[in-house]
């Protein structure tokens, strides 16, 4: 069964920078989607970065300008580049990865905590 690890959350300062990878423990193939989301204390887990296997990204609007999603699909790897990180982006952030034949597959989520 392959797993997505994520690393890189931590607690920061506004105004930081964090960089969030998630690695799969074996091979994915046909990977359409890599994609991070976030669920912040007592609420809904949202989308933050999208991005097909054509290269295409799409980003939430609070980040937009701020996070840079970027991965690698033979290699499985998805990275989450965040900038002038704001207390409002505190949250447990989740990678998402949707293969064309084997369904999609979660990330136990790593904490990011941003201090005013």
């Amino acid at each position: 069964q392959v797993q997505l690890v994520e690393s890189g959350g931590g607690l920061v300062r506004a105004g930081g920078s964090l960089r969030l990878s998630c690695a799969a423990s074996g091979s994915i193939f046909s990977i359409i989607v890599m994609a991070w989301y976030r669920q912040a204390p007592g609420k809904q887990r949202d989308l933050v970065a999208r991005m097909t296997g054509g290269g295409s990204t799409s980003y939430a609007d609070s980040v937009k300008g701020r996070f840079t999603i970027s991965g690698d699909s033979a290699k499985n790897t998805v990275y989450l580049q965040m900038n002038n990180l704001e207390p409002e982006d505190t949250a447990v952030y989740y990678c998402y990865i949707v293969s064309q034949y084997r369904g999609d597959y979660w990330g136990q989520g790593t904490e990011v905590t941003v201090s005013s």
